[in-house]
């Protein structure tokens, strides 16, 4: 389990010590603006509970996420705010581009020429021989 810092910008947002925008809140989840946002519209969905990573979050705290997340994706295409599209994105770690050290949910709206791109390393997307794709099964299927 990695080291929860309590003082984290999110556990001082849940505990009502910083100002947010909130949208929706439940015991297990609270949904807010993005003061940085990607676009318009842009939410976090931040679960109550104390987890630096996904899979340190219980179960019922990452079902949770998901919930809130699907319905603000309804939420955002009949507000009028521009949305085309949505990404959910969750960064899951720091080498995964996580910045602040509390699990939460990105609710990006996209539309047609809104500038933002996900840019693959050359060394992405190539191919994966069978034989290699046996082993990585084999060593996620062990500790399943």
């Amino acid at each position: 389990m990695t080291s929860y810092d309590r003082n984290n910008v999110f556990a001082r947002i849940l505990r009502g010590e910083l100002p947010s925008t909130t949208l929706y809140e439940d015991g297990l989840v609270k949904v807010i603006l993005d003061i940085l946002p990607i676009n318009p519209g842009h939410l976090l969905v931040i679960p109550r509970a104390e987890a630096v990573l996904f899979g340190e979050l219980p179960e019922e705290h990452a079902a949770a996420m998901f919930r809130a997340a699907q319905r603000m994706t309804r939420a955002l295409r009949q507000s009028g705010i521009p949305c085309e599209g949505v990404n959910l994105w969750l960064s899951d770690g720091e080498s995964a581009g996580q910045e602040i050290a509390h699990v939460h949910l990105h609710v990006i709206p996209r539309f047609a020429g809104d500038g933002f791109k996900l840019r693959m390393g050359p060394g992405n997307r190539r191919p994966l021989a069978k034989e290699r794709a046996e082993a990585l099964a084999q060593s996620l299927m062990a500790v399943l």
